[in-house]
């Protein structure tokens, strides 16, 4: 994504101050990628939401490049979206991601023997990398997909590794793609036995001739950006169903309880200082003008309370963070998930995906010395306090497990593996991090427990952004007491945070 610093200037109030509010869950935003020069994310010129929200709408919408009879939609997500991929400089932001790099080298290479004489489609190419490891591993044919005009460079690439008698690159939408006709006798393609070479019209052929999807397709949380869409109608269109592969395979979306007060108190700051330069803009205005505008100063303050305070951060954050082990809050299989698991999180009538942290307070004894981070009881020590939420992403790249292909697909011998959690240092994807309003201290002795859930939903005016909402109660009990002793429970608390 490309964005600015988040310890942002007054040139970011006064833009934010030109637009007006939705709802939560509804909010909207110019989006740009998740792959940006100064790896922070407030980039964009947001809206603002409130408390309560109709999520109807936003949970059924598609991203503009599945509407083909829209042009108008489609124009403004590539203006938005697509456009900044085609600049060499995000590209390379991605390119010296070493985690990254490393774990899709490790997948192709590392796998040569299920590439070798197969027919592979690269989803979002870019510069055309991942389509040149496929193709020094051994395919026959390597269909690299770009829908910008980073297709150009994609090709120059291709031809300079001396591969461009294997890659073929097509510019366009994957969901619009049609294979090249001559390749069913040049190349070979073929569908799965049983397969009909013609759809159901009996004038179409059959294009499930691809034995492995490669993509990079995860934003920042996994979802944001929605590409997952795409990836989920390639695999639709153009994969073997019962031996093809999705590299990668498997996703996993994580969150944690975290302490960083320090950017939490950074972000309280800068909405404090907003509020206070409404107020001597409004004295300012009614003292030389004559016009009071104290009337719009309960809207600015919810504008600039979504922009500061309820907004989601990059972050780069240490283990030391980290306040308790992370809970899967979604689990993705990229063989079977269907475009219902690419809107969103916890939208199923239970209300939310879980989560339930126990953050371990120092031990009573030795209070003041080092001896009172050992735990006493139910989990590591902590001196907090709990600034809010962190969450992010692993994918990797195994055999399938789904009913289908399990024991019929090839096996992935060499597993890989990406992690953007905070165990792995930089990868340009980082942590989103949910800061609370107000920290919750940690005291010695007890144990502060966290449950609730999480829901993650489309914006309604773009369906590439998402809004989270954390919804939970806390309460306090004696260190290694079982959880219903409990000493202090809170109320429930609801929070609502734009990822931008």
């Amino acid at each position: 994504m490309i964005g600015i610093e988040h310890h942002r200037v007054g040139l970011a109030r006064t833009i934010i101050a030109a637009f007006l509010f939705s709802l939560p869950f509804e909010s909207s935003s110019f989006l740009l990628p998740s792959h940006h020069p100064q790896h922070k994310q407030h980039n964009s010129v947001k809206m603002s939401s409130s408390t309560t929200s109709d999520n109807g709408d936003a949970a059924n919408q598609d991203i503009p490049t599945f509407n083909a009879s829209d042009a108008s939609s489609k124009a403004t997500d590539f203006a938005n979206y697509f456009c900044a991929y085609a600049q060499l400089y995000h590209q390379k932001q991605m390119l010296t991601d070493h985690n990254r790099m490393a774990a899709y080298h490790a997948a192709i290479v590392g796998n040569s023997d299920i590439f070798q004489d197969k027919v592979v489609m690269d989803v979002g190419t870019g510069s055309g990398i991942l389509a040149v490891w496929a193709a020094q591993a051994g395919a026959k044919r390597v269909y690299a997909i770009e829908y910008t005009d980073m297709a150009k460079h994609a090709r120059r690439v291709v031809k300079a590794n001396g591969v461009d008698h294997i890659v073929t690159v097509i510019q366009g939408a994957v969901e619009d793609v049609v294979l090249p006709q001559e390749d069913w006798e040049e190349v070979g393609l073929c569908v799965e036995e049983g397969e009909s070479d013609m759809l159901e019209d009996g004038v179409t052929k059959n294009q499930k001739v691809v034995d492995i999807i490669l993509s990079e397709w995860m934003g920042y949380f996994l979802l944001r950006e929605s590409m997952l869409d795409s990836l989920i109608r390639a695999r639709s269109l153009f994969l073997k169903p019962r031996t093809g592969l999705m590299m990668p395979s498997h996703a996993t979306m994580l969150l944690a309880p975290i302490t960083d007060e320090e950017e939490r108190k950074i972000q309280s700051s800068e909405y404090a200082n907003a509020m206070e330069d409404w107020k001597e803009f409004a004295e300012t205005t009614q003292t030389m003008y004559g016009v009071d505008m104290s009337i719009l100063e309960e809207d600015f303050d919810r504008e600039q309370k979504e922009y500061y305070v309820l907004s989601s951060r990059w972050a780069e954050l240490g283990t030391g963070c980290l306040l308790a082990d992370a809970v899967v809050v979604k689990e993705y299989d990229m063989h079977v998930c269907t475009l219902e698991d690419a809107r969103g999180v916890g939208l199923e009538k239970s209300g939310g995906a879980p989560f339930d942290f126990d953050v371990v307070g120092r031990s009573l004894e030795g209070v003041g010395s080092s001896s009172s981070l050992a735990p006493s009881g139910g989990g590591e020590a902590q001196a907090g306090p709990i600034s809010g939420f962190a969450g992010w992403f692993t994918v990797d790249f195994k055999s399938r497990t789904d009913e289908v292909g399990r024991g019929v697909a090839p096996e992935v011998s060499n597993p890989a593996y990406l992690s953007t959690g905070p165990e792995m240092g930089y990868t340009h994807w980082g942590q989103q991090v949910f800061h609370l309003p107000s920290p919750l201290p940690l005291l010695a002795g007890q144990t502060t427990r966290m449950n609730g859930t999480l829901e993650m939903m489309r914006t309604k005016e773009s369906a590439r952004l998402y809004n989270v909402r954390l919804r939970y109660e806390t309460s306090r009990r004696k260190t290694g007491s079982e959880k219903d002793e409990v000493m202090m429970k809170g109320k429930t608390e609801e929070f609502v945070y734009q990822i931008p």
